[in-house]
């Protein structure tokens, strides 16, 4: 079955805690996933960010319900019911976060007593993915147009510059040599398809060879990562990168995975990817940082 929202969690996490006992988060994901029969494969579904979406959910369920006085926590880090909560048990509401407006409590934490905040901050609260959810899918659609807008601005540049591009990178990455060491094959004839030498370790005990395309239209066929080994091969090596503003077809990257020698594939969205995350032909725009509570800090003797 789908995960269910962090809303469609709520009342289930009050009947848990209808036995009046304390309960840690470790324990209520436990619980309802098994109360709502999730696989593993469902258990360990990540956002975008990398955490994992069932216990996400449920900690936001458990956020809702206690800034509704409907939970409280008595103790560090667990948590139970109120007689809040329990006559919502009794009132068994369909539609939660509308019946949850009958207390200031949660008005307040949807954007206080301002209608037009009021109006906006719900606007988002009642959406079926928690915060963090939000968060994650924005940076993933700011990352997706950033990866289109870094391959359009390299097909306005020459085939020079993407080669250029592409030892800046793997120096960023943390390989050995310099840009002129990398790029020491650039615009010879013959080379059989290498444009550049990658030393693995900084020492240069061992030799990766690349070919850099900087291809719109033409995705890289088979033929074109056969010619690619064999340059590597004639170098009595079986190391080698081949990136490509492009793609490759379905049996270009078969081939590559079934060969002996050690051939990595990096397509256009891959090499953006990489772009991004070692911070060439990028710069940080702006930082947002997300805080929560420090629960050491309000440990009292310590």
């Amino acid at each position: 079955m789908a995960i269910p929202t962090h809303v469609e969690l709520m009342i289930p996490f009050l009947e848990v805690l209808s036995d009046d006992k304390l309960h840690s988060k470790r324990e209520m994901v436990e619980i309802l996933s098994k109360k709502f029969k999730l696989t593993p494969e469902e258990m360990n579904e990540l956002i975008p960010s990398g955490g994992k979406k069932f216990s996400g959910r449920v900690g936001w369920a458990r956020t809702y319900l206690k800034a509704s006085k409907l939970v409280e926590s008595p103790e560090r880090a667990v948590f139970k019911i109120t007689e809040r909560g329990k006559k919502a048990l009794i009132d068994k509401p369909v539609k939660v976060l509308q019946y949850l407006k009958q207390y200031p409590e949660y008005l307040e934490f949807i954007g206080g007593n301002k209608k037009d905040n009021n109006d906006k901050n719900e606007e988002i609260i009642t959406r079926t993915e928690t915060p963090d959810e939000l968060i994650a899918e924005a940076r993933a659609i700011l990352a997706s147009h950033l990866e289109a807008d870094l391959l359009s601005k390299i097909a306005d540049n020459s085939p020079a510059f993407f080669e250029e591009l592409v030892a800046k990178l793997l120096l960023s990455m943390g390989y050995g040599g310099s840009e002129n060491d990398i790029l020491q094959n650039r615009g010879k004839s013959g080379d059989g398809g290498i444009d550049g030498i990658i030393k693995q370790d900084v020492l240069g005990l061992d030799k990766i060879y690349i070919q850099a395309k900087r291809w719109s239209d033409n995705v890289v066929s088979r033929p074109e990562v056969q010619k690619f080994v064999g340059a590597v091969h004639g170098q009595n090596a079986n190391r080698g990168v081949y990136i490509t503003t492009s793609s490759f077809t379905n049996e270009a990257i078969e081939y590559a995975n079934n060969i002996n020698s050690n051939i990595i594939l990096v397509d256009g969205k891959k090499l953006a990817k990489l772009m991004i995350e070692y911070n060439v032909g990028v710069q940080v725009k702006d930082t947002i940082q997300i805080k929560k509570i420090d629960e050491d800090f309000f440990i009292e003797g310590e």
